[in-house]
């Protein structure tokens, strides 16, 4: 497992929790939670909707006050000096933080007035940034001109513009096409290569936290259920997936029971025609479970075998895939 001291980490949380009050009724958004990022880290956060990754990070930004637990956040003190915190990050917001009529140049110079630089040396540090985050050419479009991939890029610009050691991104590929997002990834590589940057983001893509990752933190109901790098998540997930899509959704029944009844078979997901779960040798036991499903009387549209996915280690703590709704499961 990834050591970090805790004195020389960049984000240090501990029992960070976040309680809304609505309609008489509290709602425990977050409870809680224990985090370490080292410096040069690229950490990703996931979770579902409504589990608690945007309110987390919403607290260690300071756009939200913790209702309990403490934290340091690019050395500083999260409660005692939150003003500190703000110069200290760069912070891009899944929804971007442009004005549509506004051009590019202008964006970097009132984001950069922000944090007190100077109008010359910020006029430097924009073009040298948009050059780095290739929109060279682009100083004088309006920013609706521009594709959401050019615009993500951009937002990622204003969030470096303050030069922070830290930067938060939420949810930064959502939207993109698959190109988009792999052009993405690399600046996002880049910023901790090149500039040293420690990079904080939430994310519904599992290969995309795959891809960049160093470490991830999984979150549901307002939890940390478990935490570290890619590998050591999806070893904990052993043995084969196997996914099954049957002929007929009305043979999902028989089929569950010859499942129960498998030794060597543990059920993740049930859905539908759907049927996910994992077995040590798939090539030793699928034989006998096709003989049994057979006999039941349930026929099979499509089979899929592979080795652990983020995904199934989320599937496995949680009942549920990243971005689906909630469904049957065993």
């Amino acid at each position: 497992m990834f050591k970090i001291d805790h004195g020389d980490a960049v984000i240090s949380a501990r029992g960070l929790a976040r309680h809304f009050h609505t309609r008489g009724a509290t709602v425990e958004a977050v409870r809680g939670v224990d985090i370490d990022v080292a410096a040069g880290e690229i950490v990703g956060f996931l979770g579902p909707n409504g589990a608690g990754k945007t309110t987390t990070q919403r607290m260690l930004t300071t756009l939200l006050t913790p209702t309990a637990g403490e934290a340091r956040v690019a050395g500083h003190d999260l409660r005692r000096d939150p003003v500190a915190v703000r110069r200290s990050i760069g912070y891009v917001p899944q929804g971007g933080c442009t004005t549509p009529e506004a051009r590019v140049g202008e964006e970097l110079l009132d984001h950069a007035g922000l944090y007190g630089v100077p109008r010359d040396e910020a006029r430097s540090r924009g073009r040298a940034l948009i050059a780095e985050v290739e929109l060279a050419g682009t100083w004088e479009r309006e920013t609706k001109t521009l594709s959401g991939g050019q615009r993500r890029r951009l937002d990622i610009a204003l969030g470096l513009v303050n030069e922070p050691a830290l930067l938060f991104l939420d949810e930064p590929t959502t939207g993109l096409d698959p190109q988009a997002r792999a052009n993405l990834w690399q600046h996002i590589r880049r910023l901790r290569e090149e500039r040293g940057v420690t990079v904080f983001l939430t994310t519904h893509y599992l290969e995309e936290a795959d891809a960049l990752c160093d470490r991830v933190f999984v979150i549901d109901h307002g939890e940390i259920v478990a935490h570290g790098t890619p590998d050591e998540l999806k070893r904990r997930v052993s043995g084969d997936v196997v996914s099954l899509q049957l002929a007929e959704p009305g043979a999902l029944p028989a089929a569950r029971a010859v499942f129960e009844a498998a030794s060597d078979a543990v059920l993740v997901r049930v859905e539908a025609e759907l049927i996910d779960f994992r077995v040590p040798d798939a090539g030793a036991t699928l034989p006998e479970l096709f003989g049994a499903l057979e006999r039941a009387g349930v026929a099979l549209a499509g089979i899929e075998v592979r080795r652990p996915t983020l995904d199934d280690v989320f599937l496995s703590l949680t009942g549920r895939a990243l971005r689906d709704d909630p469904v049957l499961t065993a």
